[in-house]
């Protein structure tokens, strides 16, 4: 359906069930049938090291890449010693393989190990921020990329680390209100709004950002 409708590539993610545990097996296949279902370009995911067996071990990695109709990978470890040793085992199975850092409080760290770009939710917020970390990283500006990043990095950890955790979709939901981008900030229960106390801590960090 999402060929249909134009999608030009797709990411394939694994079932928050695979959390618990799942067989390497089970896991082939799911990419095989969306694979055998579709004619784009597919791209896997690399779950955080924290949500457990979500995280492919570096075998089943390996398997995965060796698929040619996978041609690239959203880079989620979270977990920059993960991040670098995905990063070279793919490098080394395939060379053109384009590996896309998602974590956003480091973002600057995988620029400098090395990735093609990213694919970060924080984007939707300060795209042009994190562009413009982007494209001194690429330009070897470092003391630029890092003045980008000393911006960028008080917003990932308000809406990413801060506990409680699971409330990323609701605290950029709440950025782009007040922000005038979305004119309702409400999520799907049983996700409350933003607290009072979430709320100051996005507008501060918006700030810093310079997006207020």
């Amino acid at each position: 359906m999402l060929e249909r409708a134009g999608a030009d590539g797709l990411l394939v993610f694994p079932p928050n069930s695979w959390a618990l545990a799942h067989a390497d097996d089970c896991v082939i296949a799911h990419h095989r049938h969306i694979r055998d279902a579709t004619t784009v370009p597919l791209m896997l995911y690399a779950a955080p090291v924290g949500a457990g067996a979500m995280a492919y071990a570096s075998s089943l990695l390996e398997q995965l890449v060796a698929d040619p109709r996978f041609v690239a990978i959203k880079e989620g470890s979270w977990e920059v010693a993960t991040y670098e040793q995905n990063l070279r085992l793919i490098r080394k199975l395939r060379a053109e393989f384009v590996v896309l850092g998602s974590g956003d409080e480091h973002l600057l760290t995988s620029y400098l190990v090395g990735s093609a770009g990213s694919q970060v939710s924080l984007a939707c917020v300060v795209p042009e921020l994190v562009v413009s970390l982007w494209n001194a990283a690429e330009a070897g500006d470092w003391e630029q990329a890092r003045a980008a990043h000393e911006k960028l990095y008080p917003l990932a950890v308000a809406i990413y680390r801060d506990a409680p955790g699971g409330r990323a979709t609701v605290r950029l939901k709440a950025c782009l209100k007040l922000l005038g981008r979305l004119s309702c900030d409400a999520a799907r229960p049983p996700q409350p709004p933003a607290t009072s106390n979430e709320l100051r801590a996005l507008e501060q960090a918006l700030r810093i950002a310079g997006a207020r």
